[in-house]
């Protein structure tokens, strides 16, 4: 399969123009390669407790499993698209999957837990380096009749993907697919990232770099161990005693952190432009963002590790249970995508309610029955939850981009994918600390669902600081 490549047309805006088929074989592929970050970052949902009583690790691997795949995947999409204009898209497209397999490989056959968290590192940065290109790719080849169909692919395929990343890790773990247990989870991405790799190789078009393409790399290094610093004495301190390394841990990430502020100030070409920091909207947007996202995604951690370690429900039935949540998400995101436009902000405050309604709802079954629940009482909750989060996820950072300026909306969208992230990151860590640390599994889960409440209760009354509607879809592109 070979790309068919033409002179642009006279009108096509530049665009290469392809033939139907390799445009379709080219969405494939960026869809495969969106699907496998999709499931990698939701798979040690359901397998981090299988994955600790293997190799060990105890609690600390349970947050580092999450948050190091989060964390190197949201530090380096803050410039992962100007890497792609300085070096070529195609090339970081496949460098990215190569990589992204290696890192895959080397997860599944670790044989301790430092090696495994190094490797997920690894994984969410070479993840980092692949999913801005192909966006681009298809932005810069792609005719608009085509680019409509393929964005319209992202949505169903990134739900089932959400779905399908914790219930093909709990069915794999149950499975014990040639005594392997948890290891499969991560070694099919070989098979899907070498056949990716060769196809990318053929068919992905190629393009001019741009050697003087401005990227702050200080600056992403300097946010690196800025976030770096902040969760290992975060996880360290929680898990082994605040002793003086997770002390120091946490005072350089402050210091780091003051100085990513100063760089950001005074960089020609800042990770996050200074005019975006100046709109309330966008600044209101982001904190909400980061809040939100990162309380549900620990929710969704500690839901897991409540059914297995509280309830002795295995792999295989907490996917099950955890269904209810996942299917609530796609549900109520695609009806958000009729009546975002209509409602604006309003459904975000919406969303934050049924999710109020829903944290509560399950904080009441626990505290009246304590261990003795089971799937059936809590799946109304939980998917009463995953309505609140679905209503939420894309309207938040849609809304925050309400206010901005068109040129600044590349940057602005960029910042907030990373920053959802590193929220992602936070919240698994942050999270499932309150769940390890308050006793009895039914207190812990009493304790974290009070957590999340409180938490998106807090962001409730920000939500009128948002702009009133996202900006039109011509606006965005």
């Amino acid at each position: 399969m070979t790309a068919e490549i033409t002179a642009a047309a006279p009108g096509s805006a530049g665009k290469n123009s392809l033939s139907t088929r390799v445009m379709w074989a080219t969405l494939g592929l960026v869809l495969v390669a969106d699907a496998l970050d999709m499931i990698d970052s939701t798979v040690t949902q359901i397998a981090a407790p299988t994955i600790v009583r293997d190799v060990g690790g105890g609690e600390a691997l349970v947050k580092w499993l999450g948050s190091s795949y989060a964390l190197a995947m949201g530090v380096l999409l803050v410039i992962g698209g100007r890497l792609g204009d300085k070096f070529g898209q195609r090339r970081l497209f496949l460098t990215g999957m190569a990589g992204f397999t290696i890192a895959s490989a080397v997860c599944g056959l670790s044989p301790d837990p430092a090696l495994l968290v190094v490797a997920r590192c690894v994984q969410g940065a070479f993840g980092a380096l692949m999913l801005p290109q192909g966006m681009a790719i298809m932005t810069r080849t792609f005719p608009k009749d085509m680019l409509s169909k393929a964005f319209g692919l992202f949505g169903p395929l990134l739900g089932l993907s959400t779905v399908g990343g914790p219930v093909l890790a709990g069915f794999i773990i149950d499975t014990d697919l040639g005594g392997l247990s948890w290891r499969p989870i991560f070694l099919v991405n070989i098979v899907f990232g070498i056949v990716g790799t060769l196809v990318g190789l053929r068919l992905l078009p190629h393009d001019d770099r741009d050697p003087g393409a401005l990227l702050d790399g200080t600056g992403a290094g300097l946010l690196a161990v800025t976030m770096l610093s902040l969760l290992f004495g975060l996880i360290e301190g929680s898990s082994n005693d605040w002793g003086v390394l997770p002390v120091s841990s946490l005072a350089v990430g402050v210091v780091f952190l003051a100085l990513f502020g100063r760089r950001q100030s005074r960089a020609a070409n800042p990770l996050l432009k200074a005019s975006l920091l100046k709109n309330r909207g966008f600044t209101s947007g982001l904190v909400v963002g980061l809040l939100y996202f990162a309380v549900t995604s620990g929710l969704v951690y500690v839901i897991s590790l409540f059914l297995q370690q509280a309830l002795r429900k295995s792999p295989g039935a907490t996917a099950v249970g955890m269904l209810p949540l996942t299917i609530g998400i796609i549900i109520s995101a695609g009806v958000g995508m009729g009546l975002g436009p209509k409602l604006g902000r309003n459904l975000i405050a919406i969303g934050m309610v049924i999710t109020l309604g829903g944290a509560g709802w399950m904080l009441a079954l626990v505290h009246a029955r304590g261990t003795d629940l089971n799937l059936w009482a809590l799946a109304p909750a939980v998917l009463l939850t995953g309505l609140g989060m679905g209503a939420c996820f894309g309207t938040i950072f849609d809304t925050a981009l309400g206010d901005i300026d068109p040129d600044e909306a590349g940057s602005a969208s960029g910042s907030l994918s990373a920053i959802q992230q590193l929220a992602n990151a936070i919240g698994s860590a942050v999270v499932t600390t309150v769940y390890f640390h308050s006793g009895a599994p039914a207190h812990a889960m009493t304790v974290s669902l009070l957590t999340v409440l409180a938490i998106t209760a807090l962001c409730l009354p920000a939500v009128g600081l948002l702009p009133r509607h996202a900006p039109e879809e011509s606006h965005r592109q």
